[in-house]
């Protein structure tokens, strides 16, 4: 039976629940890999609150905000934010592990490429941990090159500055750029 996989701008504060819901499920995920792996930490809930909360970070006019659902159920979520001046970068993409290999990743991965070209961005950043190999895959299908580290990511914000240096090295950090349509 196939599985229908829909996207949902956040946008009421339900949306908001349980978008806030499904980023702390995938911090907590990733704060598990980044401590066991890397020896490194960071504060989940300030994190999720700056996501769900700064109307400026991932929602209209500079960025994009989706919840996944199958059926009734929420997912999943991916953002996208202005990064710099034609640049977006994606973040907090997720999907439950119950839903991967459905396509759902890379339904979200299409929609918000789809909306970095149609505000503008040239290109599209994105900073993942090592450890996360299946989503590097899907990123590199998608045309992303992995580049050096950018110093506009936002983990800076939330690593003492003596571990940053561990952060950016556990980091894989990618870039893809829009082929100009006019050729």
């Amino acid at each position: 039976m196939a599985v229908t996989v829909e996207l949902q701008a956040v946008e009421s504060p339900a949306q908001r629940e349980a978008a806030r819901a499904l980023i702390g499920e995938y911090l907590r995920w990733v704060a598990d890999i980044a401590r066991a792996e890397y020896g490194l930490s960071f504060d989940v809930h300030a994190m999720a609150s700056s996501d769900i909360d700064d109307a400026g970070k991932f929602y209209p006019p500079t960025g994009r905000f989706y919840l996944v659902r199958v059926g009734d159920a929420p997912v999943g979520v991916g953002c996208l934010k202005r990064l710099a001046d034609g640049i977006g970068e994606i973040q907090r993409m997720y999907v439950q592990p119950q839903v991967r290999g459905v396509d759902a990743g890379r339904l979200l991965l299409t929609r918000l490429l789809g909306d970095a070209r149609a505000l503008g961005y040239r290109r599209v950043r994105l900073e993942s941990l090592k450890a996360l190999e299946a989503a590097h895959t899907l990123y590199r299908a998608a045309g992303f090159r992995e580049i050096d580290p950018y110093s506009e990511n936002s983990m800076k914000d939330y690593q003492a500055p003596e571990t940053l240096a561990a952060c950016r090295q556990s980091a894989v950090f990618m870039e893809l750029t829009f082929e100009d349509d006019a050729a």
